[in-house]
C-alpha cells in the first residue's frame, strides 16, 4: 500500500516532465549530411541545441547529392508544412526567396555580428532582397589540385604552378608508366576541371565575366578558346577507364601511386586522411595551375523557412547563431574537410592544407578574387549550370573543337 503515493508521484512528475517536453521549442532540420564525419557533426549541433533548451527534431535525406533532399522539401513546403531550416546553396536561395517562404533571420546576424565575421561574397549568397534568409556553414576550395609526391620523384617530376609545369610534369609521369591526371568521367568532374582551366587560364576578373555574370563576349573570346585547347590537352592524360568512375575511386589512384594528380575540391582531402596520408608528406594540396592568387568556393548552408509560432521563431534565431558559433565551425569543418566560413576560429587543430585554404581566402576576399564555383551550384541558377555541364561534358567525351565547343557554350548561357 505504501508503493502508491510513490507511483502516483512518479506518474504526476512524469507528466510534467512530458508537458514540459512537449513545451520546449523545436527546430526540424532537413538536411543530407549522411556520411561519418557529417553525421558526426551534426550530432554535435544536436547537442549544442539541446543544452540552449531547444528540441531537435532530424530529417535526414540520403543520397543523389541533394537531388532527393530538394524532392522532401519541395513536398513539405507545398503540403504547407515547412521544416525549420533545410540544406539550400547558392542561387538556389534565391529562387526559394522568390517564392516567399524563407524568413527574415537579421536578428541573429545582428547579435551574432556576422558582417563583421564574413566576406562580403559570402553575405551576398545568403542575402534575398538585402536580408539575411540562411546561415552559412562552412567553406570548400574548389581549385585544388592533389599530387602524390612520390609518383613526381619517381617520374623525376616537380610539383607544377602553372600550366607550362603541368604538363612538362604529365608528360614525364605518362612516360614513367604511371597514370598522369586521375579523374572520373562524369558531368560535374568536367565542370570541376574546366572551372579550375578557366580560372588559371584567364584569370578571377575573366572567370567573372564569363561563369559569373555568363558575358557573351567573353563566353566567345580567344581566351575561352584557349581553355577549351588546355582542357583538350589535359584529356590526353586521362586513362582510358575514366568513364563513370566516382571522384573518390579517382583520388584513391592518387593516393596509391597509379597516378600523380588530381583536380578536385577540398573533400578529397578526407580519403587521404582516412588512408592515414599526412599532408605535406605523403600528398600535396596546391592550387590549381595558375590560380595561386584565386579562390572558388562551394559553401554549405542552411536556409531557414517561415514558422508561426514566436518560440518558433525564437528557436531558429538560436539555431542560426549555434551554426555560426565558433565552436560548432571548428567540429564540423574538422570532420568535413573544409574550413570555417567565418573568422575567429582557432586554427590549432587544422590540418596544413585547411591553413593554406584559410590563408588563401583571406587573401583572395581582400584581393577581390574570390569566386563562387560554377560546377557546384554557387554561381549560377541550375538550367543554365546544366546546360553548361552538358556542353562540358561532350567536349570531354567527343571529338569536338574548342570552337565549336565556345559556340555551344555562349548558347546554352542563354539557357531558360
Amino acid at each position: 500500500m505504501t508503493l502508491k503515493p510513490l507511483v502516483q508521484a512518479a506518474l504526476l512528475l512524469s507528466a510534467v516532465a512530458a508537458s514540459a517536453a512537449m513545451a520546449a521549442p523545436q527546430v526540424e532540420v532537413l538536411h543530407y549530411w549522411t556520411s561519418g564525419g557529417e553525421a558526426k557533426s551534426i550530432a554535435e549541433l544536436k547537442k549544442m541545441m539541446e543544452a540552449k533548451g531547444v528540441a531537435w527534431k532530424d530529417f535526414a535525406v540520403a543520397g543523389g547529392a541533394g537531388e532527393n533532399a530538394t524532392t522532401a522539401l519541395k513536398a513539405r513546403v507545398i503540403a504547407g508544412s515547412a521544416p525549420t531550416a533545410a540544406q539550400i546553396k547558392g542561387p538556389s536561395i534565391q529562387e526559394w526567396g522568390q517564392e516567399g517562404v524563407l524568413a527574415n533571420i537579421d536578428a541573429a546576424a545582428t547579435e551574432g555580428k556576422w558582417e563583421s565575421l564574413l566576406p562580403s561574397v559570402v553575405t551576398k549568397v545568403m542575402k534575398y532582397q538585402g536580408h539575411y534568409v540562411a546561415v552559412p556553414v562552412n567553406v570548400h576550395r574548389v581549385n585544388w589540385l592533389w599530387v602524390n609526391p612520390a609518383v613526381l620523384a619517381k617520374a623525376g617530376a616537380k610539383a607544377p604552378t602553372n600550366f607550362d609545369e603541368f604538363f612538362a610534369a604529365a608528360d614525364k609521369i605518362k612516360a614513367a608508366g604511371m597514370v598522369a591526371v586521375a579523374h572520373g568521367g562524369q558531368p560535374w568532374q568536367d565542370a570541376t576541371v574546366f572551372e579550375s582551366v578557366v580560372l588559371g587560364v584567364g584569370g578571377a576578373a575573366f572567370y567573372d565575366k564569363a561563369l559569373v555574370k555568363l558575358d557573351q563576349a567573353a563566353l566567345t573570346s580567344p581566351t575561352m578558346v584557349k581553355s577549351f585547347e588546355t582542357l583538350g590537352k589535359i584529356k590526353t592524360y586521362i586513362d582510358k577507364d575514366a568513364a563513370g568512375r566516382d571522384w573518390n575511386l579517382a583520388t584513391a589512384m592518387v593516393i596509391n601511386g597509379k597516378a600523380g594528380m588530381q583536380f578536385m575540391g577540398d573533400w578529397a582531402k578526407g580519403e587521404f586522411t582516412a588512408a592515414g596520408k599526412v599532408p605535406g608528406k605523403d600528398f600535396l594540396c596546391l592550387p590549381a595551375p595558375g590560380t595561386e592568387k584565386s579562390y572558388t568556393f562551394n559553401i554549405d548552408s542552411l536556409a531557414m523557412f517561415k514558422v508561426k509560432s514566436a518560440e518558433e521563431q525564437k528557436a531558429q534565431l538560436t539555431l542560426a547563431n549555434a551554426v555560426m558559433s565558433p565552436e560548432f565551425q571548428e567540429v564540423f569543418n574538422l570532420n568535413k574537410g573544409s574550413i570555417p566560413v567565418r573568422s575567429g576560429v582557432s586554427r590549432a587543430k587544422f590540418d596544413s592544407c585547411a591553413i593554406r585554404s584559410m590563408d588563401d581566402m583571406a587573401a583572395s576576399s581582400k584581393a577581390g578574387t574570390l569566386e563562387p564555383s560554377m560546377a557546384h551550384g554557387m554561381a549560377i541558377d541550375s538550367a543554365k549550370a546544366g546546360a553548361i555541364q552538358d556542353v562540358i561534358a561532350k567536349f570531354m567525351n567527343s571529338s569536338m573543337t574548342p570552337q565549336a565547343a565556345v559556340q555551344a557554350l555562349a548558347k546554352a548561357a542563354k539557357t531558360k
